[in-house]
C-alpha cells in the first residue's frame, strides 16, 4: 500500500512537471501573475481577489487562444473594429468570454461597441454615457460601466475631473447605466500608490463596488489598494511590436 501511495505521488508530480513544460507562455505568465498577487496580499494580510483582464489589443487570436483554452474569461481591447473582427465568432461559441473596452470610446463607435463589449472602462462624459444608454436599450443589453477619472489632472489623458465625478455618477445611474466602479491610469512619473489610495477612497465614498486600476508595471500596488480589476497586457502576451 505504501508503495502504491508513493507511486501515485510520483505520477502526480511527473504529470504536473509535464503540464508546466507544455504550458503555453501566456498561460504560464497569467499563473505567475496570479501567484504574485496572492503572495503579495497574503504578506500584507489583505483580503482581495482581483480579476485579471488580459489586454489582448493588437495581438492576433492565435496568441490568445491558449488562454481561452485554459479557461481564462476576461479580455481587454481598445479598438471597436479590432474587437468585432477578433471576438464576434469566439463569443458565439464561448459564452463565458467577457470582453472589456479599455480604451477611449468615441460616440460614433458606441453602436458597435455595445454589441461586442460586456464592460466599458472609459466613460468620462454625460454625452458618452447617454449614447451608451440609448444604444444598449435598443438591443436590451446591460453593460457594466466604469467611469474613468483623470486622477493626475493630465491634459493629454481622458477622464473626468474628480470634482465633477459625483454629478456624472448620478447622471449615469438616472439614465439607466449600470455603474459598477471607477477606473484610472495614473501619471507615469508619479508614485502610483498615491493615486491608487485616492481612487480607492473616491470609490468607497461613492458606494461603488468595483475598481479598475493597475497594469503590468503597477498591478501589485493596485491590488494592495483594493483594485478589483487589473488590466494586464505585456506581462501576459509580451511586448507589442
Amino acid at each position: 500500500l505504501l508503495v502504491l501511495f508513493v507511486d501515485n505521488i510520483c505520477i502526480k508530480f511527473i504529470n504536473k512537471v509535464i503540464f508546466i513544460h507544455l504550458m503555453h507562455s501566456t498561460v504560464k505568465n497569467l499563473l505567475d501573475i496570479k501567484n504574485n498577487i496572492k503572495i503579495h496580499l497574503n504578506k500584507l494580510n489583505i483580503n482581495n481577489n482581483p480579476k485579471i483582464v488580459a489586454v489582448s489589443k493588437t495581438f492576433k487570436i492565435d496568441k490568445i487562444l491558449p488562454l481561452i483554452e485554459y479557461g481564462h474569461s476576461d479580455y481587454g481591447e481598445n479598438k471597436v473594429q479590432e474587437a468585432l473582427e477578433k471576438w464576434t465568432e469566439i463569443k458565439k461559441i464561448n459564452s463565458k468570454i467577457r470582453l472589456h473596452m479599455v480604451g477611449k470610446l468615441q460616440t460614433n463607435k458606441v453602436k458597435y461597441a455595445v454589441q461586442i463589449f460586456d464592460y466599458i472602462h472609459s466613460v468620462d462624459s454625460e454625452k458618452l454615457a447617454r449614447k451608451i444608454a440609448n444604444e444598449q436599450n435598443k438591443i436590451n443589453k446591460k453593460i457594466k460601466i466604469f467611469l474613468q477619472v483623470n486622477i493626475g489632472y493630465e491634459n493629454q489623458k481622458s477622464g473626468i475631473n474628480k470634482n465633477d465625478l459625483e454629478k456624472l455618477v448620478s447622471f449615469s445611474k438616472e439614465i439607466g447605466l449600470n455603474v459598477i466602479g471607477l477606473m484610472c491610469i495614473p501619471p507615469v512619473n508619479g508614485d502610483p500608490e498615491d493615486y491608487f489610495v485616492e481612487m480607492n477612497k473616491l470609490n468607497k465614498d461613492l458606494g461603488l463596488a468595483e475598481l479598475s486600476m493597475g497594469m503590468s508595471s503597477d498591478y501589485l500596488v493596485a491590488t494592495k489598494n483594493f483594485s478589483t480589476y487589473v488590466r494586464i497586457g505585456s506581462s501576459i502576451f509580451g511586448q507589442r511590436s
